[in-house]
């Protein structure tokens, strides 16, 4: 009984070590930074699968949604609520485009790259709208190379 105990005991410890290193990156919903405007701050996150990310409504009139074909396979798509937090967890490795639906147009869209981009030439070929279009261009030129 002893050893059943110190077992299922280690695999506890074990269990919650490892939704301990999880980590939450917060993304600020902006109308205004140093950056321009429409913005999501920071637009471009490298993660672990287990993540999560927080949108945060800093401005109101902002929502976060992934975009059609700029999700990993097998990952589920999102739509959050305007000025609403919305948190996902990114579970799947690849990368996740991400816009404020209200202001897609503006180049209000964010990248988050999680462990191997294994979508990454699928999200390149997605064809974006106005100034998204040029902020893409610029993030997907962050992913490191050899990913």
């Amino acid at each position: 009984m002893r050893h059943a105990t110190l077992i299922a005991t280690t695999f506890a410890a074990l269990m919650l070590a490892g939704a301990a290193h999880a980590a939450d990156h917060e993304v600020q919903m902006l109308n205004k930074s140093a950056n321009g405007v429409m913005v999501f701050e920071p637009n471009y996150i490298e993660a672990a699968p287990g993540d999560t990310v927080t949108f945060v409504p800093t401005d109101k009139g902002h929502d976060a949604a992934s975009i059609d074909g700029m999700i990993p396979e097998g990952a589920e798509p999102f739509k959050g609520e305007i000025s609403k937090p919305v948190t996902i967890t990114v579970d799947k490795e690849g990368v996740y485009g991400v816009k404020c639906v209200p202001h897609y147009g503006m180049g209000m869209v964010a990248l988050i790259v999680v462990g191997q981009p294994t979508n990454l030439e699928q999200a390149k070929g997605v064809k974006q709208p106005g100034k998204a279009k040029k902020v893409f261009a610029e993030l997907l030129e962050k992913v490191p190379a050899g990913n």
